[in-house]
């Protein structure tokens, strides 16, 4: 049949008629022929008869965004060319630069974390830490993009910074070099006698499974009793880095199942090489947790393998994917929704926002001091789960 057809639009390609088609395949032939063709009428027309010269790139990056704008979908964008490589290197886990994960404060760059290795630590920089000026330029007032970027720079390259600590001023000057980003870390806490492994994991990008694998394994080997997977703020990322950080802690059955208009349901499951499921877990969670962190977390929970702790998820049901685009655009667009082994889809029907992942045990931060009273109450859970 699919012969058949391409038979019949070959040939009406080559001088039939439309009238000759049955009514149906007819209207769709007819349909797709005028919207190609007035789309091409009106570039033909604003590139030949407008006042002034029109970039049509640019008319058709714009036409493009704002189709699919027109979807109400949040998670679906079209990338023109050079915002699709911005996107690939704000993914890609190599960047160039210091080594720091910074936020914005009103004098300029807080420092959050040095990452080990990075220049910015063999140059003394560490954890709260304020960097106030870059160069002669100050960064008072400016966002953390603007900021951001005055620090990064071609591998080879010296950046001068200003650093506040201690209510002391000085400044370093920094080698810049490629430096890749961790997604994972991990620390052995001490709680009554019990030691336990802390995991931070961030993004699930290409490759962070085996990183946050050989996260799990420095714990164990150290003596963790038990682990605290802190998917807090983890936006997601790729589905298949889902399935096997999932697989870290399932032995066996399903992990998520997919479903989508043009693609078959499908079932994921464990892929195997999972510790013990002896070693008790809990992972702690909140609205900053999403889409491939609430399939982590949804398998864990479900398959009673972990207890959840904090505030609930941030209850995304769908799942997006790339379609590289002549020319160097992308499409990144809602394929499917996603259900986790109970069978719940997180969100609230589509692409809207839903309930989330509701925690075994609620535990709500300090604003003013984020982080510690959800990894308190975390400790608290997962101890009473090894006495």
């Amino acid at each position: 049949m699919l012969v058949a057809v391409a038979g019949i639009v070959i040939g009406l390609s080559w001088g039939g008629h439309p009238s000759w088609l049955p009514a149906p395949l007819r209207s769709l032939f007819v349909d797709q022929t005028t919207n190609e063709r007035r789309v091409q009428a009106v570039m033909d027309l604003l590139a030949r008869d407008y006042y002034r010269p029109v970039d049509t790139r640019k008319l058709v990056n714009v036409g493009l965004q704002a189709a699919v704008a027109s979807l109400d979908d949040p998670y679906s964008h079209y990338y023109p060319p050079n915002q699709y490589r911005s996107f690939l290197d704000e993914t890609n886990p190599q960047v160039s630069g210091i080594g720091v994960e910074v936020v914005k404060v009103p004098r300029g760059l807080r420092v959050e974390e040095v990452f080990t290795g990075s220049p910015a630590r063999r140059a003394g920089l560490v954890r709260g830490d304020l960097i106030t000026a870059v160069g002669s330029v100050s960064l008072r007032g400016r966002s953390s993009a603007e900021a951001s970027a005055l620090i990064k720079g071609r591998p080879g390259t010296k950046v001068t910074l200003s650093i506040l600590h201690d209510g002391r001023l000085r400044q370093v000057s920094i080698v810049r070099r490629t430096v890749t980003v961790p997604v994972a870390a991990s620390s052995l806490l001490r709680y009554r006698g019990l030691r336990l492994g802390d995991l931070t994991f961030t993004s699930f990008t290409q490759g962070s499974a085996s990183e946050l694998r050989g996260q799990v394994k420095k714990m164990l080997s150290a003596g963790a009793q038990g682990l605290i997977l802190d998917l807090r703020d983890n936006g997601g990322g790729l589905l298949q880095e889902a399935i096997k950080v999932a697989s870290l802690f399932i032995a066996d059955g399903t992990i998520v199942t997919t479903r989508g208009r043009d693609q078959p349901t499908v079932v994921y499951t464990a892929l195997g090489g999972a510790i013990a499921p002896r070693i008790p877990m809990v992972v702690l969670v909140d609205r900053g947790t999403a889409s491939s962190a609430e399939i982590v977390t949804g398998a864990l929970k479900d398959r009673g393998r972990a207890k959840v702790v904090g505030t609930r998820t941030y209850g995304k049901g769908v799942f997006q994917e790339i379609q590289n685009l002549p020319g160097g655009g992308a499409l990144d667009i809602t394929v499917g929704e996603y259900f986790t082994p109970n069978g719940q889809n997180l969100g609230g029907g589509g692409v809207r926002e839903g309930r989330g992942i509701k925690p075994n045990v609620y535990a709500y931060d300090n604003p003013q001091d984020p982080g510690r009273h959800a990894l308190a109450v975390g400790e608290r859970v997962l101890a009473s789960e090894l006495r």
